[in-house]
């Protein structure tokens, strides 16, 4: 599957739920979930035929895929980690998922989407304990150190939007404001700490065949 570059927005009302790709939008009236909550994209939209079982784990997927922003290749690759892993293969699966750089990015605040994110952590913008990371599928760490790399373009694209940020850092996380932002991990996410609702029971069914 290749990048999407069409209307995101349509992404949002294909899953039905806030995906948060179009940053400040998202939480304002201009949403298009705000506007049309039961009115999924496309045509002979009241010839739509019940959703069968296959049908429900796969737009589980596809909403979590979409969320994150990651390829099918990727997360199946994920989800060959998570079931090489110990425990729960679901807990584990969000738990790879919300470790992605550009996922901590945004949930910090540096970053207003996930895909803006991935912009800053790709064009060099973002450090992990003192090192430049431009991958943004690097899995961070308990204990890593998130800064910005020490120069004014940088600096004031993040300061920006930690100025618009009205979301909630989550617990496993841990952000310094500042003339200098840093945030810590403080330890690996689990389930609790992802801020879609998800059923990964219905994802592991589905990939699991």
């Amino acid at each position: 599957m290749g990048r999407y570059t069409g209307p995101v927005c349509r992404l949002c009302r294909r899953e039905g739920i806030k995906l948060f790709l179009k940053s400040t939008r998202c939480d304002s009236p201009k949403c298009a979930i705000e506007k049309r909550p039961d009115n999924p994209p496309g045509m002979h939209i009241g010839k739509r035929r019940k959703i069968t079982d296959y049908g429900s784990r796969l737009r589980e997927k596809q909403k979590v895929k979409r969320y994150y922003g990651v390829y099918e290749r990727q997360f199946r690759r994920y989800m060959d980690l998570a079931g090489r892993s110990k425990g729960n293969t679901g807990s584990t699966l969000m738990s790879l998922l919300e470790r992605r750089l550009d996922n901590i990015v945004h949930r910090l605040g540096f970053a207003g989407s996930r895909p803006q994110a991935r912009q800053l952590v790709g064009h060099g913008h973002v450090c992990i304990n003192g090192r430049r990371v431009d991958i943004p599928s690097y899995l961070v760490r308990a204990g890593d150190k998130v800064t910005i790399k020490a120069r004014p373009k940088s600096l004031r694209a993040v300061q920006a939007n930690l100025e618009e940020f009205q979301g909630k850092v989550p617990e496993f996380l841990s952000v310094v404001r500042g003339d200098n932002p840093e945030g810590s991990v403080l330890r690996l996410p689990g389930i609790e700490d992802v801020s879609i609702p998800v059923q990964p029971a219905l994802i592991i069914e589905l990939l699991s065949k």
